[in-house]
């Protein structure tokens, strides 16, 4: 019997660990901000939840997070009138179109 006690074990403590990782409130990594070649910000392991204003605005993003990220032009996460926000997906990377103006704020994208 002393199998299905270790299997009951290694199953609850499997079922933890999957139970704290969905309930996790940082997003694991970092995300980079630039303003051409020049580093804006560092972002470190950061809340998931809210709207995150960069100091000065930025043209290019790399997210090296296990979360997509929401971008904005606006520094409260809104779109503008005719606007539009741009979606990163994690482990990824992306300039600010001339057009658009520069990222000025971003969120987490829902899951």
């Amino acid at each position: 019997m002393p199998s299905s006690r270790s299997l009951a074990a290694l199953t609850g403590i499997t079922v933890l660990g999957i139970a704290l990782t969905a309930c996790q409130d940082q997003a694991s990594g970092q995300i980079v901000a630039r303003n051409d070649a020049r580093i804006v910000e560092t972002i470190s392991n950061t809340s998931i939840h809210g709207c995150h204003r960069f100091p000065e605005g930025v043209t290019h993003v790399e997210n090296f997070t296990q979360s997509s990220l929401m971008m904005y032009t606006t520094p409260d996460c809104s779109v503008p009138p005719g606007g539009q926000s741009v979606y990163l997906d994690m482990q990824a990377s992306d300039h600010a179109v001339r057009s658009t103006g520069l990222w000025r704020s971003f969120s987490f994208a829902p899951e």
